[in-house]
């Protein structure tokens, strides 16, 4: 897998974070411990996309 599709695999690993995300928080069972790591998830793949765009 070369450099640019990893990168473009990233992405859609985030946006798809980001999906699951809004769902949750829109659920009235939302667990916040669940969205909190959600969103963990989401800022690590967010700074592994920066990092790798940078290289």
């Amino acid at each position: 897998m070369n450099l640019s599709s990893h990168v473009q695999e990233l992405r859609r690993k985030h946006q798809h974070l980001s999906e699951m995300v809004e769902q949750a928080q829109r659920s009235p069972a939302a667990d916040d411990l669940h969205i909190t790591a959600l969103k963990k998830q989401k800022l690590q793949l967010k700074e592994q996309i920066e990092r790798l765009g940078n290289a």
